[in-house]
């Protein structure tokens, strides 16, 4: 099966964002398999998001939750769910006699994030689902949450109305995250062949209720795939999901959307789109989780601003130190740092996770920001956080790391991407490891190329680190063999040339478009798929 399969809805949607040629740019994103990362990601979980149709193809949203373990994936292409749905549930009957379904395991904790799109098929107390896609997200807009059990008890009876109740407008105006499902309606069908299941995030109330009783949800900028936007444009029906973490009741919402493309009645300047959801039926299911979640166990923390840094024409680093003169929460190469920014005009803090840049052993963090011209974090960092400030974090985070052992690594990155690699160099040398490294990035030319003499001056440490600077459009100052070692943009075709083995590991980090040049490169030129490793990153905000 080829991979990406954009049908006529997202194709479309893309089109009408402006966002180019997304298929070639997902290619090394959407797989027929898991990654083995992502087949350890799901079966750590408690609860999985899942999305499917109805008897008649009306897409509704729920969780499937069960003991730790309750999910496994004994190869790259399934997964197996030791759980079952509760009668209760609007997707119980669809799920026992087998459907399409798309899946999301999101670690509310950590804010990583990975979906899935398959079929699923009962077996014995539980089901299995044949993955057909699998991709990642990144944690933009993930609230951070610990989760717990209570003990098993009998639910309330779920409760059916044909509108939103004022307590579930309550309900819905507290809300800082939402499940959305939608499919896609086989040619001259009435039912889904395909749904997904996707997050949402904002700030509480960023879902409104307007007078009429329908839903007004912003869209922001993410990863241009427009699977939910594209399926709608297709199948107007969505179902939504607003989970009340503190009791694990469950507001499930069976609707008809609208995509309003210039975002109207949104005052977010990051909403690009709004999605209007005019309600069919509504199922409130108290109680119907055993799992708990709050924010409390979340450690937030002050970091004072000690330093900041220019690195190039658009990159900026801040340094920071605990505030209240406290040991540094540890972190691993290759790990993001959370922070909730109070920014003024917003409703509530601002948050965004940026790379940690600088060496796991330093006295201080470093991250490293872009800035972007709608950005709202990011020009605010730039433009109004001066040396002395304090800023919000919690613990540095992620799972994107160099495997270990000591077989030879490739770090490849363009523009800011090169910040998690900065991490891994600096560990590297520290560790006097002795494991052969080549550092290899990507920017436009010599105003833009950030960290060139700290780059510089670990490799002049004698650890076996090899550099190779490519310029894209250098300009006439920028002397070949000085500056940079080549002109133009890094391909496969280049890494494979360096000849550093078949147990080489490959990390990436750079944006979309480029990394899946790389990475359908690389398999394409023979390396073992689970040895390339990738983070990828969109215009953060």
């Amino acid at each position: 099966m080829a991979f990406p399969t954009f049908h006529p809805g997202e194709l479309e949607a893309q089109r009408r964002a402006g966002v180019g040629d997304v298929a070639a740019a997902a290619a090394g994103f959407i797989r027929n398999r898991m990654p083995e990362q992502h087949r350890a990601f799901f079966a750590s979980l408690p609860f999985l998001v899942i999305a499917s149709g109805d008897e008649t193809g009306q897409p509704w949203v729920s969780i499937i939750e069960g003991p730790e373990g309750f999910a496994t994936s004994p190869d790259p292409r399934q997964l197996r769910l030791a759980a079952s749905l509760d009668r209760a549930d609007p997707l119980a009957a669809t799920l026992a006699s087998g459907s399409a379904i798309g899946m999301l395991g999101i670690a509310l904790a950590s804010r990583r994030r990975n979906r899935l799109n398959g079929f699923l098929r009962p077996e014995g107390a539980g089901y299995v689902v044949e993955v057909h896609q699998s991709f990642g997200n990144c944690p933009q807009y993930i609230h951070a949450r610990e989760w717990h059990r209570v003990d098993a008890r009998e639910a309330p009876p779920a409760r059916h109305f044909d509108r939103l109740q004022p307590s579930h407008a309550a309900w819905i105006a507290a809300a800082d995250t939402l499940f959305i499902g939608s499919g896609v309606r086989a040619d001259g069908g009435g039912t889904a062949d395909g749904f997904d299941a996707s997050h949402r995030g904002g700030e509480p109330g960023f879902v409104q209720v307007a007078a009429d009783g329908s839903l007004q949800i912003p869209d922001y900028p993410g990863n241009n795939f427009f699977n939910t936007i594209g399926n709608l444009i297709r199948d107007p029906r969505v179902g939504l999901l607003f989970v009340s973490f503190e009791t694990g009741s469950l507001l499930q919402i069976a609707g008809r959307a609208r995509i309003d493309w210039n975002a109207a009645g949104s005052d977010n300047p990051q909403a690009r789109r709004m999605i209007r959801v005019e309600i069919d039926r509504v199922v409130e299911r108290p109680g119907a989780l055993s799992l708990r979640w709050n924010r409390d166990g979340v450690e937030t923390l002050g970091m004072t601003v000690i330093d900041r840094v220019i690195e190039s024409d658009a990159i900026t680093s801040f340094h920071l130190a605990p505030s209240d003169g406290g040991p540094l929460a540890p972190f691993q190469p290759g790990m993001h740092l959370p922070v909730a920014l109070t920014v003024p005009g917003q409703a509530g803090p601002v948050q965004r996770s940026y790379s940690l840049s600088g060496s796991p052993t330093a006295e201080h963090y470093r991250i490293s920001v872009k800035r972007e011209d709608r950005g709202i974090a990011s020009r605010f960092l730039h433009d109004q956080v001066p040396v002395g400030d304090t800023i919000m974090t919690g613990r540095p985070a992620g799972a994107f790391q160099a495997p270990s052992g000591d077989s030879p690594l490739v770090l490849v990155s363009a523009g800011v991407g090169v910040t998690p690699m900065l991490s891994m160099l600096h560990a590297a040398v520290e560790s006097r490891s002795g494991r052969p490294i080549r550092f290899v990035h990507g920017a436009r030319n010599r105003r833009s190329h950030a960290f060139a003499a700290e780059v510089d001056a670990l490799v002049a440490t004698g650890a076996p680190i090899e550099r190779r600077i490519y310029y894209s459009a250098p300009d006439a100052a920028d002397a070949p063999g000085v500056h940079f070692d080549r002109a133009g943009r890094i391909t496969a075709v280049d890494l494979i040339a360096l000849e550093t083995g078949a147990d080489t590991d490959y990390m990436l980090c750079g944006p979309e478009g480029f990394l899946a040049d790389i990475h359908a490169g690389l398999e394409a030129g023979g390396v073992d798929p689970g040895r390339i490793h990738f983070e990828t990153f969109g215009p953060s905000g």
